[in-house]
C-alpha cells in the first residue's frame, strides 16, 4: 500500500524514550524505516540498548535525518539539543502525525482540555461501548496511540490529547474534536495563558465541513477560541457546550459520581458528542449509571459514619483541587508539591468548607502564601506526618462526619515519581491509619 511506503528506507530519529518513543519505534520498524533513538537519561539509553535497539546521538551524524519524533514530554526550547532541532523545526512531527497518516478510515473523537480529558475519554467509552460501537481509547490516557491494534476499519478512537503534543503536531486531524476547558497550567512550558489556547486550538486545525467542533461556552478562554471560528480560520461545525445541556439527563441518572461540577462539565461534552451519533437517552443513562471513575480522581477511598476520605492526587493545580473543595465539608485538606507558574488560589467560595490545611513538600513557602489569612494551615514535611495531624485534630475537635482530601493543587515530583505514586502512598497510609467501619 501506498502509505506504507512514505518511512520505508527513511532515516527517523526518535528523541525521548518513554512509551511514546518506544511505540513509535516499534512500528516505523514495521514500515521498514532507519532508527536512531536517543534519550537524555543514561538509565534509560541502557534500558533500551538491551532491546537491540540502535542508540545513538543522531543530531552529529553525517547523514541527515528525515524526521525527528519528538516524546511529548521535550521542551525543543530548552533541552540539550535545542540549537540542532531549532535548525530542523520542519523535520519534527509526532506520534499522532504517523497515526492519521496510516489510519484515515476510522473515525477519531480527540479530547483535549486543561481538567478532565481522562474521564471524558472514559465517560465516551463507556456510551459508545453500550451503544454497541467499536471503540479504543488511546493516547495521553495511558496507551500511545501507535500501540493500539486497529486492524477493524469501523473502529472508532476516542483519543486524549496533550498540549505537548498538539504543540508539535502537523499533519493529524480528527472529526470530533472538544476543548473541555482553559485555566493556567504547563505554563513553564508556553510561557503565558495566550499561547497555551493557541497550541489547544490546534486540535481544530485541519478538519474541514463536515467535521465537528466542541468548546466550553462557560469557560473565560473559550471567546478567543470561538474568535478563531468567526475568522474563518477553521471550516468545522462550532458546537458550543454548557453544563446544562445535560441538566435532564441527570436528573434521570442514578449515579453519585455525576453530582460533583467537574464531572458534570465531562458528562455535558460526552453527552453532546454521543448525540452526533445518534445514540438514545436511554443507551446513555444506561451507561452513566453503571460508569465508574478513574483512579486518583476525587476516588473515595474509606467511607464510614465518622469519615470520608478522598484521594484526588491527579489534582496538579488550583483549577483541579477547586473541584473537590466545592464538592465536600468539613475537609482536611492536604496539599502542596511544585506548584504550577502562576497558579493562583481563589478561596472565597470554599474556605468555609474547610477545616483546616496541611501544606506537604518543599515549596511550603508558596502554598502559605496563598492560603494565608483565609484557613487555618500546618506545614507537615509528608503526606504520613499530615496524616498523623489530621488524626488528631479530628480527635479533637469533631462531633459530625470529616473528610480528608488529598487534592495537592500541584505535581507530585519534589516528593514522588508521579501523581499515580503519590495517590497510592496516599491510599496505603489511610486504610492503615484508618480501619474502615472504626471510630475515628
Amino acid at each position: 500500500m501506498q502509505k506504507l511506503k512514505k518511512y520505508y528506507n527513511k532515516k527517523i530519529a526518535i528523541y525521548g524514550m518513554g512509551l511514546t518513543g518506544l511505540s513509535a519505534v516499534k512500528k516505523l520498524e514495521k514500515l521498514g524505516a532507519e532508527i536512531y533513538c536517543w534519550d537524555d537519561v543514561k538509565k534509560v539509553r541502557e534500558k533500551v540498548k538491551k532491546s537491540n535497539i540502535r542508540v545513538e546521538k543522531f543530531w552529529l551524524g553525517r547523514n541527515s535525518v528525515d524526521n525527528i519524533i519528538i516524546s511529548p514530554g521535550i521542551n525543543i526550547k530548552t533541552c540539550k539539543i535545542k540549537n540542532y532541532l531549532g535548525k530542523n523545526l520542519k523535520k519534527i512531527i509526532t506520534d499522532l502525525d504517523i497515526f492519521f497518516e496510516l489510519n484515515k478510515e476510522p473515525l477519531i473523537v480527540a479530547i483535549t482540555g486543561t481538567n478532565g480529558k481522562s474521564t471524558t475519554c472514559k465517560i465516551i467509552e463507556k456510551i459508545f461501548k453500550t451503544a454497541k460501537y467499536n471503540v479504543k481509547v488511546a493516547g495521553n490516557i495511558g496507551t500511545p496511540i501507535l500501540s493500539i491494534n486497529n486492524k477493524r476499519k469501523k473502529n472508532i478512537i476516542i483519543l486524549e490529547v496533550s498540549s505537548y503534543q498538539l504543540e508539535y503536531s502537523k499533519l493529524f486531524h480528527s472529526k470530533y474534536a472538544a476543548i473541555l476547558n482553559i485555566s493556567a497550567d504547563h505554563l513553564d512550558r508556553h510561557k503565558n495563558i495566550s499561547n497555551y489556547t493557541k497550541i489547544k486550538s490546534k486540535i481544530f486545525f485541519g478538519q474541514n465541513s463536515s467535521d465537528y467542533s466542541f468548546i466550553n461556552k462557560e469557560n473565560k478562554y473559550s471567546k478567543s477560541i470561538k474568535n478563531i471560528f468567526k475568522n474563518k480560520k477553521i471550516k468545522s461545525k462550532l458546537i458550543l457546550v454548557k453544563k446544562s445541556n445535560c441538566k435532564f439527563i441527570l436528573n434521570k441518572t442514578k449515579n453519585k459520581y455525576f453530582n460533583g461540577k467537574g464531572n458534570i462539565e465531562n458528562l455535558a461534552f460526552a453527552y453532546k458528542i454521543a448525540k452526533c451519533f445518534k445514540i438514545s437517552d436511554k443507551i446513555i443513562i444506561r451507561a452513566l449509571n453503571s460508569f465508574k471513575g478513574l483512579p486518583h480522581r476525587q476516588e473515595v477511598i474509606l467511607s464510614n459514619k465518622d469519615l470520608l476520605c478522598i484521594n484526588d492526587s491527579k489534582a496538579t493545580s488550583f483549577e483541579a483541587c477547586f473541584q473537590s473543595l466545592s464538592n465536600y465539608n468539613k475537609i482536611y485538606w492536604i496539599l502542596g508539591g511544585v506548584p504550577k507558574k502562576q497558579d493562583n488560589f481563589y478561596l472565597a467560595k470554599v474556605k468555609n468548607k474547610i477545616k483546616k490545611a496541611y501544606i506537604i513538600g518543599k515549596n511550603a513557602t508558596f502554598f502559605k502564601k496563598q492560603i494565608k489569612n483565609n484557613i487555618s494551615y500546618k506545614v507537615s514535611a509528608n503526606i504520613k506526618s499530615a496524616i498523623k495531624s489530621i488524626h488528631q485534630d479530628i480527635k479533637k475537635n469533631e462531633n459530625f462526619k470529616s473528610t480528608i482530601l488529598l487534592s495537592p493543587a500541584a505535581a507530585s515530583f519534589d516528593q514522588f515519581n508521579n501523581f499515580e505514586d503519590r495517590g497510592n502512598y496516599f491510599k496505603k497510609l489511610i486504610l492503615k491509619e484508618f480501619k474502615s467501619g472504626s471510630n475515628v
